[in-house]
C-alpha cells in the first residue's frame, strides 16, 4: 500500500465493538474540527493548491471533500436510523473535487465541518447501543452496520488529515 496515499493504512474494522468503544470514537470524532482547522492554520493559498501526491487532490481539495463527505455522511446515519436498510448511492468523489466549490476559500468548508460535526455528534451520543446495530446497503461497501460506519466515518478524516500533515512534514511548512 502507497504510503503516502494512505499514510494511515487501509480501514481496519473493530468486530463487534461494544458501546464503550463507540464511546471512545465519538470523543475522538469530537476533536477532529479544531485539529483539522490547526493543521491548515497559516497556510498560504500556494501551499493550499498543493497536491498531497503526485496526481492527488489539493489540500484544498482535500479539505472541501471532507465537508462533502461528513454531510453524506450525515445523512447516511439519519436514512439508516428511520428507514429499514436503506440503500445509500455513493457519488463520485473525484468528479465532485473537479467543481467550482472546491476553488472556494477552506474556511467556507472548515465552518461547514463544525457545524455538521455539531448536529453529527449530537445525534451519535443520544443514539442507543442497538442503534449502531442498524444496518443501511451501501453501494460502495455493501450492508455495513452504524457501528462499522461510525469507524469508517472517523478512518476517512484521520486519513486525509494525515495526507495534509504528511505534505506539511514533506515541504518542511
Amino acid at each position: 500500500m502507497d504510503s503516502i496515499r494512505y499514510p494511515i493504512g487501509p480501514f481496519k474494522e473493530h468486530i463487534n465493538p461494544d458501546i464503550d468503544y463507540i464511546k471512545s470514537l465519538i470523543l475522538e470524532i469530537e476533536k477532529i474540527p479544531s485539529l483539522l482547522r490547526n493543521i491548515v492554520d497559516g497556510l498560504d493559498d500556494k501551499q493550499l493548491d498543493t497536491p498531497y501526491r503526485q496526481d492527488g487532490w489539493t489540500i484544498r481539495q482535500i479539505i472541501h471533500h471532507i465537508a462533502d463527505n461528513n454531510m453524506n455522511a450525515y445523512f447516511r446515519f439519519k436514512r439508516t436510523l428511520t428507514e429499514e436498510c436503506p440503500v445509500i448511492p455513493s457519488y463520485t468523489q473525484d468528479k465532485w473535487a473537479e467543481l467550482e466549490d472546491y476553488n472556494m476559500p477552506v474556511e467556507i468548508s472548515l465552518k461547514l465541518i463544525e457545524s455538521i460535526y455539531s448536529r453529527f455528534l449530537t445525534l451519535l451520543r443520544n443514539l442507543e447501543p442497538l442503534d449502531y446495530k442498524r444496518e443501511m446497503n451501501s453501494v460502495a461497501y455493501g450492508i455495513m452496520s452504524l457501528e462499522t460506519a461510525v469507524q469508517r466515518y472517523l478512518w476517512h478524516d484521520r486519513h486525509h488529515m494525515s495526507q495534509i500533515q504528511s505534505l506539511i512534514s514533506r515541504e518542511g511548512w
